[in-house]
């Protein structure tokens, strides 16, 4: 990975998403609100092991559907309450 520079020249290194801990999301949405590259999308959750979610309705969690369009700003990860973000 080349080095970046942020504009007052300090260094910086772009961390990229990788993927996102279905398990530990609550599909609140922050990091989809965040991220103005469409990286993510809200789906249904297909653990039927989650003995945790006992509601009948549909339990939606956030995914990386095109984690090349990341530019490795790190929003998402700052912005999620359960740091469920893998870059």
């Amino acid at each position: 990975m080349t080095s970046s520079f942020t504009a007052d020249g300090r260094d910086w290194q772009p961390q990229y998403i990788q993927s996102i801990d279905s398990a530990q999301c609550i599909g609140c949405g922050r990091c989809y609100k965040v991220c103005g590259r469409n990286v993510f999308e809200l789906i249904e959750n297909d653990d039927s092991d989650d003995d945790d979610w006992i509601d009948d309705s549909v339990r939606m969690v956030m995914t990386v559907t095109d984690a090349g369009d990341c530019i490795g700003c790190g929003a998402c990860e700052r912005v999620c309450p359960k740091g469920c973000h893998q870059h």
